[in-house]
């Protein structure tokens, strides 16, 4: 009952904006930038992002958001970011992430990881049916947003990239098999690139590979010209 109470919290448009906007930042969001970024007042605002913390959907903190410290720095403000736990809702009830983690035991223990991935990347070109490979990492963002992976755009100077990031990649703040991703990740992060091999295509201008970093999907999109150093 406390998943489906707190799906339903975000039933209100104006907590469902507020709460999507603050995923997708992937960092601490004050209440004033997501009160300008869902268009209503602080106060309404503030009211919603508390409601989405009592309902386990986000969390929160405190931390002063002018980069000061000391006398004359201001008050902490109030912080939020996705919470860690995973919600879902089966009526009636399923229970499809035990039956996974057994497969992937008994897989782990077979040593099927090379079968795993072959049948991974024909998944992903089935997907794709008939379509010619990914046409560039825009196209890339799209299909993956359509799969819940949540891309965006990092490096080359762009807003969000990451320091040191010298080229634009798709990178994905959500993997959609973390939980058991968590239990056994080289083989379901070497199943999660295969799949996006099949998908997003392998002879063409992007190319799919490996670079974990922690609390991020382990598989990066990039310019198939680009070179590993």
């Amino acid at each position: 009952m406390e998943d489906i109470e707190a799906i339903a919290a975000l039933q209100d448009p104006v907590r469902r904006r507020l709460y999507e906007y603050v995923v997708a930042q992937g960092r601490e969001v004050g209440r004033n930038e997501a009160a300008e970024a869902a268009g209503v007042a602080r106060t309404l605002a503030a009211h919603h992002l508390d409601r989405l913390t009592e309902a386990g959907l986000l969390e929160s903190g405190s931390r002063r958001l002018t980069g000061r410290s000391g006398p004359g720095a201001g008050r902490p403000a109030k912080v939020y970011t996705r919470a860690r736990g995973e919600r879902a809702v089966s009526l009636p009830a399923r229970d499809y992430r035990t039956a996974a983690e057994l497969l992937a035991e008994a897989a782990e223990e077979a040593g099927l990881d090379a079968g795993l991935c072959a049948a991974a990347r024909r998944r992903g070109e089935a997907l794709r049916g008939a379509a010619a490979p990914c046409g560039g990492l825009d196209e890339a963002a799209e299909m993956l947003a359509a799969r819940g992976y949540e891309p965006y755009l990092a490096g080359a100077g762009d807003a969000g990239g990451e320091a040191g990031e010298a080229r634009r990649v798709v990178r994905m703040r959500n993997c959609p098999f973390h939980a058991v991703a968590e239990r056994f990740p080289p083989l379901v992060c070497g199943m999660n690139l295969a799949l996006l091999e099949g998908l997003l295509g392998t002879d063409g201008p992007v190319r799919a590979r490996m670079d974990a970093r922690p609390g991020e999907c382990c598989v990066v999109v990039e310019d198939s010209k680009n070179k590993v150093d």
